[in-house]
């Protein structure tokens, strides 16, 4: 064949790929999204008031502080809030952590509603006290309204009215709270350590991680229920430069500091670390394609099979958040030298935050970052770390409960799977859960989102008997199995 020819063919298969990626994209429906916060009143009132009720309660966790007595008097709270609760379900306290089980028809594949109790700290100045519960402007504002209390409040409710009706579950059902979740603590560990011991192996639970969000990327308007499919892995890390250090008028060459900052601006510049597209990933753009507001953005996402090398280049600059699904991440956060302005240090360091990503691991990671940093002369430290979680089987029964629960109780809302970026209790529970589901259902906007471990934290009280009805359609849904 004539190199001409070949030449040609070669132009002409991207021109082919494309002229059908166009006309797949053109035969795409486009949807949009319907969803709206409840308008009844009366139970929105009652909600509240038992979440501003738990919110007063000041329930910071501190590291190397348990102070676990404000812990018990929070659950005397939940005992007064949900009588019912608390009398029909067996309790076992661990430490400060609440753990209740409520007998169902058959102790086979029992399942697990969760939220933590514990919160961050609340500095700086509120519009409304941190720890006030204030109910206004149809929001419950304060410390753990959002972050995660309203799911703890809306799934003991549920609970709570199930019970009043006499229902019977048809398995198990678990409610379990920590209160170590925003330290990383033993919390969850503790309770997960019980069930193992007790034989208790869940079929499936739910804990937070996603939630209902609005305008999920740029181009794409609308409410989504954001689904955690896995969490990334967790690792601290520390960069150590020496030297003989000296006085700060006679400086040589390539002392501490000046090598982790070119270390640090090395992996600012130039991200060592592979993008790469998780099925997880794949199937949140690919179920966002649909609702894109335009052709162009439609067609990117609705044919992944042609696009995905050029968004993994070209996400960091679309979206920081979606651009931490497809890769590890390494975040500097606090750094040290010496001790005044006129020495320079014998030693100084840097420590960075990392999430892991399953495709390249804890090992991997700090692999390749610890023989990037001896190019400079650093020295590494593995602080602490954790591995990536087990994925949700998007296949699986337990995500087609999810998705079809959530498309009942939340009608018009787009579903997505998607990446747990942060922490949650859930990745203490793989070795006696098959499915750990990421979702809260509550609708975080921006505002929610702004106030999570910020300023205003603050919950829409319209949210909330939407949640409850989740979590009563999840736990009747097992009777469908």
């Amino acid at each position: 064949m004539p190199v001409i020819y070949i030449l040609l063919a070669v132009l002409a298969i991207p021109v082919l790929l494309l002229l059908i990626a166009v006309l797949r994209t053109r035969k795409m429906p486009h949807k949009t999204t319907d969803y709206a916060l409840s308008n009844q009143e009366d139970r929105m009132a009652a909600y509240a008031l038992k979440l501003s009720q738990m919110v007063q309660i000041e329930t910071v966790s501190e590291r190397g502080n348990p102070q676990i007595d404000k812990f018990y008097s929070f659950h005397r709270l939940l005992e007064r809030l949900y009588p019912t609760v608390f009398t029909v379900c067996e309790r076992t306290e661990i430490d400060g952590n609440l753990l209740l089980k409520w007998r169902g028809k058959s102790a086979k594949k029992p399942i697990m509603l969760m939220a933590h109790m514990d919160v961050v700290e609340a500095t700086g100045t509120w519009k409304y006290p941190p720890f006030s519960g204030t109910i206004a402007d149809g929001k419950v504002w304060g410390r753990g309204s959002g972050d995660t209390k309203c799911s703890l409040m809306c799934y003991l409710q549920a609970v709570e009215e199930m019970l009043q009706e006499g229902y019977v579950p048809e398995c198990d059902v678990y409610l379990a709270s920590s209160c170590t979740e925003e330290i990383g603590g033993d919390g969850a560990p503790k309770i997960a350590a019980y069930l193992q011991q007790q034989g208790v192996h869940l079929y499936m639970l739910c804990d937070e991680g996603g939630s209902i969000v609005q305008d999920p990327v740029g181009g794409v308007s609308g409410h989504f229920a954001a689904v955690g499919i896995f969490e990334k892995g967790y690792g601290d890390l520390r960069f150590i430069a020496r030297s003989n250090g000296g006085h700060s008028s006679t400086p040589g060459k390539n002392t501490p500091i000046p090598r982790l900052a070119k270390f640090i601006c090395r992996v600012e510049r130039r991200n060592p670390f592979t993008a790469k597209f998780a099925p997880a990933v794949s199937a949140m753009f690919t179920s966002l394609a649909p609702y894109a507001s335009g052709f162009g953005l439609r067609l990117v996402l609705g044919n992944l099979w042609l696009f995905r090398p050029l968004l993994c280049k070209l996400m960091p600059a679309i979206s920081s958040q979606a651009a931490a699904m497809l890769r590890t991440t390494i975040a500097f956060t606090m750094q040290s030298g010496s001790a005044g302005y006129n020495v320079l240090p014998q030693t100084a360091s840097v420590c960075a935050n990392l999430r892991f990503i399953p495709h390249q691991a804890n090992e991997n990671s700090v692999r390749l970052i610890t023989r990037l940093a001896a190019r400079y002369g650093l020295e590494t430290e593995v602080v602490a770390q954790t591995p990536p979680s087990a994925a949700l089987n998007l296949e699986g029964d337990a995500f087609a409960l999810v998705r079809q629960t959530i498309a009942s109780v939340f009608p018009g809302v787009g579903i997505m799977p998607y990446v747990v970026t942060g922490g949650t209790d859930a990745r203490f529970y793989g070795d006696v859960c098959d499915n750990c589901v990421r979702f809260s259902p509550v609708c975080y906007g921006p505002e929610q989102l702004k106030g999570m471990h910020g300023l205003d934290e603050n919950i829409e009280i319209g949210t909330l008997p939407g949640a409850v009805d989740y979590y009563k359609a999840i736990v009747r849904g097992q009777a469908v199995r």
